[in-house]
């Protein structure tokens, strides 16, 4: 409803202007905006308030020649009025939100889609859990909104790519060498002293036992280094595999696995840092490389290569990012882990430096989960031994309610999550409440297939007899959907669907509830069919875009 009537008041501004009743020839951009006050209309804008400097005219008598052009939009009005200094409040005709049905029905699982992106390169890197152990549930918080966030951009006309960074250089990947070195030789009965910081748990056990089947006749020869190595590359490989498994059966695939290794073995290391030596973004200072970062809002200057000579972390993270840049992505998107808030400011500062939009590299962060049963809180994995495993919570609750309630709130705002919530078959359950809406028009629609009621053809629809309140209502909040989508992806906020998916189940399951929507009038009841088909249209679209099923059946408890 928005783009048409902004469309028919940039008509009535062209022609004010064609006739000599307005004389700038501005064309300020046509906001138009739910008031919060419904006694205000549908929507108001502020355009004669904008105009009227330029016009050097009273903004109530900018907004009088304007709607003098507008008259009723096309039919889309029925009644448009100026209040206060200048706003133009419009009161949309009943027929005009009778047209929303028919465009979902046309549309069918395109509509909420756009091409407000314009085709644009984004690369959403997310999850780039390290290698050493299993995904635990933070990491799967980070894998829904990551997902959901490519799928709102896509949804929105990105060029979207997903990646994962593995992060298989650096200490952390030695440690997970040695640890599982140490359980293969204790495995041989060798006795040994576990390190404090050596990775434990059962999956250590397990990859060194998978290492004893397939490799203990290559491995027991070899002297510690070439062991500890050999261990490594196995247990990289091995948890590379249970992670991607992990996140298939999550419903998440990457377009790019991209190894930090390769960032060195390719010379892209030294290649990217030799182009910001020659922009002079450096200098060295007690034998050591520093990034001029506080040249750019960083509140200290960053080492990139160490006295002794060894790159730092951030070294590979500033080559990695300058090369993400260097595949063509207008728009970078990471999903860090909230203590990684710290990095944000100099990573933003070295594309500052290097001449690019700080706004191009956007970071969400992901606060922690608060895993609880029946109240309290639970605090130790089966297999981890140190926290609850991704893999655990799939098993328990199921892919589509760990998805939803991980992305029900924002990304940077902690999260409890109740995993008998989660399970339960009941209106309490929010995933359940939004699927079971779209279950029981499923159901509806059979009903009405047996009696011989079928829906009309797109652009058929008699929908005169939809003149409840609650009727209308639901036709603004399915109007509602595209622009609910375009946000998400402007402010790569997902958790803005589930929002809208909440709300739309409820004032469906609330109608319902108050009126049959097959009843003995024919044409009352085919309307009410085209109604709660077009919800079905938009409840599924929403789910399938979070990644999760529109189921057609459902059980309730009890």
């Amino acid at each position: 409803m928005k783009k048409q009537l902004q469309h028919h008041l940039m008509q009535a501004l062209q022609e004010c202007y064609r006739q000599g009743l307005l004389h700038s020839g501005t064309f300020p951009p046509l906001v138009l905006e739910e008031p919060a006050n419904a006694g205000h209309g549908d929507l108001a804008t502020n355009l004669a308030l904008v105009l009227a400097r330029e016009e050097k005219k009273a903004p109530r008598q900018v907004a009088e020649i304007v709607l003098g052009m507008l008259g009723d939009a096309g039919g889309l009005c029925r009644q448009v009025e100026i209040a206060g200094p200048g706003f133009i409040n419009f009161f949309l005709s009943h027929r005009s939100w009778h047209l929303v049905l028919d465009e979902v029905a046309r549309q069918g699982e395109t509509y909420g889609t756009s091409a407000m992106g314009a085709g644009k390169r984004v690369q959403v890197e997310f999850v780039s859990a390290n290698p050493t152990g299993p995904l635990h549930i933070g990491h799967g918080r980070g894998a829904a909104t990551g997902d959901a966030v490519a799928a709102v951009l896509a949804a929105a006309g990105y060029e979207v790519q997903r990646e994962y960074y593995i992060n298989d250089a650096g200490n952390q990947v030695a440690l997970l060498g040695r640890s599982i070195w140490l359980r293969w030789r204790e495995l041989n009965g060798e006795r040994i002293e576990f390190p404090e910081d050596g990775y434990r748990g059962d999956y250590i056990r397990e990859i060194a036992g998978a290492l004893d089947r397939e490799h203990a006749s290559h491995l027991a020869p070899l002297a510690e280094e070439p062991a500890v190595a050999f261990c490594t590359d196995f247990g990289v490989r091995q948890l590379l595999g249970q992670i991607d498994e992990d996140l298939q059966k999550f419903g998440i695939r990457f377009d790019c696995w991209y190894s930090e290794r390769s960032l060195y073995d390719r010379g892209l290391v030294e290649k990217e840092l030799a182009k910001l030596r020659q922009r002079g973004l450096t200098y060295e200072k007690d034998g050591a490389l520093w990034l001029r970062t506080t040249d750019h809002g960083d509140d200290k200057d960053r080492v990139l290569l160490r006295a002794d000579g060894p790159p730092t972390y951030f070294a590979s993270d500033v080559a990695y990012h300058m090369e993400k840049f260097d595949r063509g992505f207008d728009l970078v998107v990471d999903v860090w882990g909230a203590d990684h808030h710290g990095y944000v400011p100099r990573m933003k500062a070295m594309l500052a430096g290097l001449g690019r939009s700080p706004d191009d590299l956007q970071v969400l962060l992901i606060q922690m989960v608060n895993l609880l049963r029946d109240g309290q809180p639970v605090t130790m994995g089966k297999r981890s031994g140190e926290f609850i495993t991704l893999r655990e919570v799939v098993d328990e609750v199921g892919r589509d309610a760990c998805r939803f309630f991980f992305l029900m709130r924002r990304s940077d705002s902690q999260l409890d999550f109740d995993l008998d919530l989660a399970k339960r078959q009941s209106n309490e359950n929010p995933v359940y409440y939004v699927q079971y809406a779209h279950a029981r028009i499923c159901s509806i629609s059979r009903n009405a297939a047996e009696l011989g009621l079928q829906l009309p053809a797109s652009g058929q629809f008699d929908l005169s007899p939809l003149e409840l309140d609650e009727e209308l209502a639901l036709m603004k909040l399915l109007a509602r959907y595209p622009e609910t989508v375009e946000g998400a992806a402007r402010l790569l906020e997902p958790h803005r669907i589930v929002f809208y998916l909440q709300e739309l189940a409820g004032a469906f399951h609330s109608y319902y509830n108050r009126h049959r929507v097959l009843t003995e009038d024919a044409r009352l009841s085919q309307a009410r069919l085209c109604l709660v088909n077009g919800i079905r249209v938009v409840l599924g679209n929403a789910l399938r875009l979070l990644g999760l099923s529109a189921p057609e059946q459902m059980q309730r408890e009890g």
